[in-house]
């Protein structure tokens, strides 16, 4: 695992030229594959879970399946009841516009509200339900012409094409400012780190680059796993945090090994010294996170492998870049500035001025003046752990534990209409057309399969179906019910209108009823004919359930390949349990604080949101899956530098001084980076992408902050050599065997600084 990073940096460094040209080759090539083949976006079909989904199976095999549908809502200025003169005009306008439309299939009777101030007229339209955003601007157009000819009517369009087209518009529109964000406070970041805008650079140019990699090979991918419209927000999400998180964890060992050697390394060398240690680090590190987020595979979710697929792809791109182009980088940047520096001493020489050499001691002094201090941030963050180390512990967890109570109380709600930002216009209609038209709320479509011949039989089953709930106050009364049938007469559906939100108490007490009670007693109770409940209420419910049920296996697999990539990386099962541990003790400490924050109304103003007395139900599953893949990005850096201690015989308490101390510093700027990253996602306006934002962000900095730099090392300082035994034994048997191949660098360096536990590239295992 060692020997690769260094001949690939060894290669890019001696070829760096062509290493450049090669990389953003690369990139040019994905983007062109990925636009040439487009995106292929998920359908209806790929959405179906659970028992809803058997009935839209049921219903799409008779051409029953739902249709993108709008509705045009006409209603007075004052608010009182409607001109019938007037408001007839305008749906006779609004019928006749939409059906010369090539879109529209059909245009239903306008439908006046009880209490008369409003007008309804719906409109179907052609092709899946999931295209219906892509053709609708058409139909936007036509209400707004109608609104403009009727000046004393509001005559405004709603529905799920057109709030599906809201929603997408906000969603770019988020991102847009996400961007605005974090890039110019990335850059400040790196600014303070590096000291250099050149070296500020190199992390956002591969992580951009890395991005852009990313998105054309997801549209190439999206042929075999279908796009769910959540890909590319993942890769822009995971793709600016690692890319900028692996190049800075090289470039500051880097800048280490070359401040370390004191100019006797030239840059070939000091990006070899690198590759071996921060190039394996991001290799393992990001391994994990690729193979952690392949648990969301295991989900069996169109939105879950959407997401899956996004965040492997730009992982494996940000680590290809940071093993290859970034050698070249360095090297290229750092000989520019040897040869300015030549200049510049020729240009003295011939004044007469006195110059200096980068071997000089006042360069040295810097050098030392930068490892010293790395070395006192180290201990300032390590203090608590090395003096108290219990009480730290104690301490630190019991916080970690109370701020995890909250999630306790966790509930979850499939994010729907209910659930998005009123700032859509359409929604701000949807809204009004639900206050008219109360009794159209949401819907159940009962969907039926049998023989043809029985399809009168099935008719008469659903209409008692219908006069049963007829006396259930949870649905909705009326006259005539609706029920479809299929030319080939195996398929029928009734539909069966609820006066309550899809997210509500109520809405999921008439599923229950209809599901538990009235179908057992009606079309239940026919042999040899298959019936399923779907609908507004259904989807969200099942969809619900399924994550449920699917949650532990994912946290188990998940549990599983963390302790393996652990055990595999530094070969002791003790290491490997507490990174488990930790993870789940983070990823619980997160989870609550979010619950504490959005499950209630206290913070709304303050995150502005409005709460939905729940937690979306894809924010659990994605935060445990993408924290312990990011979060192996610190275990593995951390413990590799106590590895690296205890591999050049110190005892175990100061290699795990040192070797956190000397990452404090890196970690720390890291995890500033993501956080920046994550939290900028709090001001986008969806509330569950302000919920994955949120998470994250508190995630990442307990994981950080609290527990690599005061949880973790009070640990190993607790168990000492118990915690290293396997580990130590692989590393002196590795050791022995490598020694004769130590190159004249790693001497060079050993020579120069005889207590550093770094070694040369082929000498690390």
């Amino acid at each position: 695992m060692t020997r690769l990073p260094v001949r690939i940096a060894r290669w890019s460094a001696r070829h760096a030229g062509r290493a450049i040209a090669g990389w953003f080759a690369f990139v040019s090539l994905c983007l062109a594959a990925g636009l040439t083949v487009g995106t292929h976006q998920a359908t209806s079909a790929d959405f179906r879970v659970g028992e809803a989904g058997r009935a839209e199976e049921i219903a799409a095999a008779g051409g029953l399946e739902r249709r993108p549908t709008e509705q045009v809502l006409i209603r007075a200025r004052s608010g009182a009841p409607l001109d019938p003169t007037a408001a007839d005009a305008a749906a006779r306008d609004v019928t006749t516009r939409m059906r010369a439309l090539p879109q529209v299939a059909r245009v239903t009777e306008p439908l006046l509200s009880k209490d008369g101030t409003a007008l309804m007229v719906a409109v179907v339209m052609n092709g899946p339900e999931l295209e219906g955003r892509k053709n609708v601007g058409p139909l936007l157009e036509q209400t707004a012409a109608v609104a403009a000819l009727h000046p004393g009517l509001v005559v405004e369009e709603t529905g799920s094409p057109a709030i599906s087209k809201g929603v997408n518009d906000q969603r770019g529109e988020d991102l847009a400012l996400s961007e605005r964000i974090t890039l110019p406070v990335t850059l400040v970041i790196l600014l303070v780190v590096f000291g250099s805008v050149v070296m500020a650079g190199v992390p956002l140019l591969l992580a951009l680059s890395s991005i852009a990699a990313a998105l054309g090979l997801s549209m190439t991918a999206s042929h075999l796993l279908p796009d769910a419209g959540v890909g590319t927000n993942m890769i822009l999400l995971i793709g600016l945090a690692v890319g900028v998180d692996y190049t800075l964890f090289y470039l500051k060992r880097e800048r280490e090994e070359r401040a370390r050697a004191g100019g006797s390394v030239g840059a070939d060398a000091a990006v070899e010294l690198a590759a071996a240690t921060a190039g394996r680090a991001i290799v393992v590190s990001g391994l994990a996170v690729i193979v952690s987020t392949a648990c969301l595979y295991l989900a069996t979710d169109v939105i879950f492998s959407s997401l899956a697929t996004g965040t492997i792809l730009v992982v494996a791109v940000a680590v290809a870049g940071s093993l290859t182009v970034l050698p070249a980088l360095l090297v290229k940047i750092a000989r520019g500035a040897e040869r300015r520096e030549a200049r510049r001493a020729a240009r003295r020489a011939r004044r007469g001025t006195p110059g200096r050499t980068p071997a000089t001691p006042p360069r040295r002094r810097r050098s030392s003046a930068a490892a010293d201090d790395v070395g006192r941030i180290g201990a300032a963050l390590l203090r608590p752990a090395r003096r108290h180390p219990v009480a730290t512990l104690c301490l630190s967890v019991l916080a970690l534990l109370a701020l995890a109570a909250p999630g306790l109380g966790l509930r979850l709600v499939d994010p729907g209409r209910d659930t998005f930002s009123r700032d859509i216009p359409a929604l701000q209609v949807y809204d009004r057309l639900n206050a008219a038209f109360p009794e159209l709320t949401s819907q159940h479509r009962v969907a039926v399969r049998a023989a043809p011949d029985r399809a009168p039989e099935v008719r008469r089953a659903l209409i008692a179906l219908e006069r049963r709930v007829q006396d259930d106050p949870l649905f909705t009364r009326y006259a005539e019910p609706a029920v479809l049938t299929s030319a080939d007469r195996r398929i029928t559906v009734l539909e069966l209108p609820v006066p309550f939100p899809a997210t509500s108490k109520e809405g999921a007490a008439s599923l229950i009823h209809l599901r538990q009670d009235h179908l057992p007693a009606t079309v239940g109770a026919l042999d040899g004919v298959e019936s399923a409940v779907s609908g507004d209420i259904a989807r969200g419910r099942d969809y619900v359930a399924h994550e449920k049920a699917k949650l532990p296996l994912v946290i188990g697999f998940l549990v599983l390949t963390a302790f393996l990539m652990t055990l595999w990386a530094f070969r002791s099962a003790v290491v490997a349990l507490i990174g488990v541990v930790l993870n789940l003790l983070s990823a619980a400490a997160a989870l609550g604080a979010l619950v504490a924050v959005f499950q209630g109304t206290w913070a709304e103003g303050l995150l502005a949101f409005d709460s939905l007395g729940a937690i979306a139900s894809r924010v659990p599953l994605f935060l445990f899956v993408i924290l312990f893949g990011l979060s192996m990005d610190y275990q593995v850096f951390v413990v590799s530098r106590i590895k690296e201690a205890l591999d050049a015989g110190m005892p175990a308490r100061e290699a795990v001084l040192h070797g956190i101390g000397r990452s404090a510093k890196v970690v720390t700027s890291a995890a500033v980076v993501m956080v920046t990253v994550f939290g900028a996602f709090v001001a986008l306006h969806l509330t569950e992408m302000k919920q994955m934002g949120f998470c994250l962000a508190v995630a990442v900095l307990l994981d950080a902050v609290v527990v690599r730099l005061m949880v973790l090392p009070s640990l190993l300082l607790l168990l000492g050599d118990r915690a290293w035994r396997p580990l130590r034994a692989a590393s002196q048997a590795s050791r022995a065997s490598r020694a004769p191949r130590a190159s004249r660098a790693s001497r060079a360096r050993r020579e120069d600084d005889p207590g550093s536990p770094g070694r040369h590239a082929e000498n690390v295992g």
